[in-house]
């Protein structure tokens, strides 16, 4: 293993961890006025990173995936993984707790970042695209995850930053871990990509899409697009 290797593992799984608790010290300032203007910039902040985790699962992860399976892989680990993310969700929501986006921050991050250890392993040159997806959905996430924790009182302040903060050094080790192993075994990266991708899906229309709409407010829709185009065009620069 090349040491630049290791490092730009270390370097960029930490990087797109680190927008995690930024996005929770950004939800933790004070709140904007007048209250429209909160609501509008809540919304367009979850419609972005919508936008974001879609052109994640369409430009990266449904496309490598797919290179290491079949047809029926690729059926059976997109199902699988949108139908364990579901039974996860259904049981958060019989708990009582609303973790929505703290559940989807967490269940796209680990797989994602352990797949980019892999790409850069192997070369690929999706893995700096797949860095900067992370980062700007984890940003979005961190800030919506951060409000619901307290406005459902679940969480101080103080616990959300610290735990946002261990989530972030999750990521290089993640990283690491598909650097040193993953990329020796593509039919098992393929899986986990795809079944990321029917779990981000699932969370996508499940928990953060009906989140977005605001009515007589047309900014949030525009962050779903923006934030899809801002893939896109990474995609492109990295040429894609």
């Amino acid at each position: 293993m090349a040491m630049p290797t290791l490092l730009e593992a270390l370097l960029l799984g930490g990087l797109a961890g680190l927008a995690i608790p930024l996005g929770g010290l950004l939800a933790a300032v004070e709140r904007l006025q007048p209250d429209w203007l909160e609501d509008e910039l809540r919304h367009a902040v979850l419609a972005f990173g919508a936008g974001v985790l879609v052109a994640a699962v369409a430009l990266v992860l449904v496309p490598e995936g797919s290179r290491h399976l079949g047809m029926a892989g690729v059926a059976l680990a997109m199902a699988g993984g949108s139908l364990a993310f579901m039974a996860l969700d259904r049981w958060l929501a019989a708990s009582g707790g609303e973790r929505g986006q703290f559940m989807a921050m967490m269940l796209d991050f680990l797989p994602e970042a352990a797949a980019l250890g892999a790409l850069l392993g192997s070369g690929a040159k999706t893995a700096l695209l797949l860095a900067l997806l992370m980062a700007l959905q984890n940003l979005p996430e961190g800030f919506n995850a951060y409000r619901e924790l307290r406005a459902g009182s679940l969480w101080s302040p103080r616990r959300i930053l610290l735990s946002f903060a261990g989530i972030m050094l999750l990521g290089p080790l993640a990283a690491l871990g598909g650097l040193t192993w993953l990329v020796h075994w593509p039919a098992v990266l393929g899986w986990i990509m795809l079944a990321a991708s029917g779990g981000i899906l699932y969370l996508v229309f499940q928990d953060i899409a009906p989140q977005v709409p605001l009515q007589r407010h047309w900014a949030p829709s525009l962050g779903a697009v923006f934030g899809f185009l801002l893939g896109l065009l990474g995609h492109l620069w990295v040429g894609g």
